[in-house]
C-alpha cells in the first residue's frame, strides 16, 4: 500500500502499472459461474458481467490492445469486440483466479467502503449514459456507456492503493464542503487525478475515442456531454436527490436529450418520495430557504467534484 504520495504523475503510472488490477469479488463470482457453463455463454454475456466492474473492464482493455496492431486497423472500443477477438475459452484463460478488492483490503473497512461506493456510482453513470445514448440515436451506445464507467478510474484505484491518502482526501471535503475535488487532490496529492488517468489511458493504450470520451476538455461533443452528465448526475444524487447541484445538472440533459424536465424524472424512474424531495429543495432554493431536509447519502465518495 502507498502511505505517502508519490512524487510525480509518472511515479503513480509506474506503480498502477506493475500492480495486479483487482476486481470486484462478485465480479469473479459471476465470470466463474459463467465458466462452469461455458458451452453456453458467449461474448455478450460475459460483457455483460465485465461492464460492471471498471476495473475488471480496464484489464480486459488493457490486454487487448496488442492484438489491435497485429490484427486489425481499427482501434477496440468495446468490450464486447474484445472478448469476441480473445475467443470465450482463451478470455477465461487469461483472467482466471484474480485478485479481488475485498481481498486486497481485508484489513481497511473504511477504505473498503469507500471504494465500493465510488464503483458503485461508476455503475449508475454508465446505466445513465447507456440511456441517454439509446435516447440520441448513438451508433455505439457501449462506447459511450464503456467511458462514463471508466470516468473516475483513478479515483478507483487510490482507494485500493492509496487507501490513507483517499480517506485524508474525503476529510479535507467532509471539512470544507465547498472544496472542489481537485483542490483537495493537489493539496494532498500534489497532482489530479484526472490527469494520472489521462496517463495511464496514453501508457496502456486505451483507445483514443475513450480517452476523448472521458476527458472533460472535450464537452463541446456531444457524446462527451453525454459521458459527463451522466457522470455528475451518478455524482449528485448519491448525495440525495435534495443535492443542490441536481436543476444544473437536469437543466443541461433536458437540453442534451431535447426533452422536459417531466420526461426527464420519468426516465431516472424515480420513486414518488424522491421526487417530493427534488421539488421541496427546489422550491427552498428558489425562496432563499435552506431546506430543513437533511441530504441523506446513497452511498458515494466525497472525492470527486461536487
Amino acid at each position: 500500500m502507498i502511505e505517502q504520495a508519490l512524487k510525480d504523475i509518472e511515479s503513480w503510472v509506474l506503480f498502477y502499472s506493475g500492480a495486479e488490477m483487482p476486481i470486484l469479488r462478485q465480479t469473479a463470482r459471476r465470470l466463474e459461474q459463467a465458466r462452469e457453463r461455458i458451452d453456453d455463454v458467449n461474448g455478450r454475456d460475459i460483457a455483460a458481467i465485465v461492464l460492471q466492474d471498471p476495473l475488471m473492464a480496464v484489464r480486459v482493455l488493457a490486454y487487448i490492445q496488442p492484438y489491435r496492431g497485429r490484427y486489425l486497423r481499427s482501434d477496440i472500443t468495446t468490450i464486447g469486440s474484445a472478448v469476441m477477438m480473445l475467443g470465450v475459452e482463451p478470455f477465461f484463460r487469461k483472467f482466471e483466479n484474480p485478485l479481488t478488492i475485498e481481498s486486497l483490503l481485508h484489513d481497511e473497512p473504511h477504505a473498503l467502503l469507500g471504494v465500493l461506493q465510488v464503483i458503485r456510482r461508476a455503475q449508475r453513470a454508465s446505466h445513465y449514459a447507456h440511456d441517454w445514448a439509446y435516447a440520441r440515436h448513438d451508433m455505439n451506445m457501449e462506447e459511450v456507456a464503456l467511458a462514463a464507467l471508466l470516468h473516475d478510474l483513478a479515483e478507483v484505484l487510490l482507494w485500493c492503493f492509496a487507501p490513507r491518502l483517499a480517506m485524508k482526501i474525503r476529510s479535507l471535503q467532509q471539512t470544507d464542503h465547498t472544496l472542489r475535488s481537485a483542490t483537495a487532490q493537489e493539496m494532498v496529492l500534489n497532482l489530479r487525478l484526472s490527469d494520472v488517468q489521462l496517463a495511464l489511458c496514453s501508457e496502456w493504450h486505451l483507445p483514443e475515442l475513450l480517452k476523448t470520451l472521458m476527458d472533460d476538455a472535450n464537452s463541446h461533443l456531444p457524446r462527451v456531454q453525454n459521458v459527463a452528465l451522466a457522470v455528475n448526475l451518478a455524482r449528485h444524487s448519491a448525495n440525495g436527490w435534495d443535492d443542490a447541484a441536481l436543476p444544473d445538472d437536469f437543466t443541461a440533459i433536458e437540453k442534451l436529450l431535447h426533452i422536459s424536465k417531466e420526461t426527464l424524472l420519468n426516465r431516472l424512474r424515480l420513486p414518488p418520495e424522491e421526487i417530493a424531495l427534488l421539488a421541496s429543495s427546489e422550491e427552498s432554493m428558489l425562496s432563499g430557504t435552506p431546506d430543513a431536509t437533511p441530504a441523506h447519502s446513497a452511498g458515494t465518495s466525497p472525492i470527486a467534484d461536487k
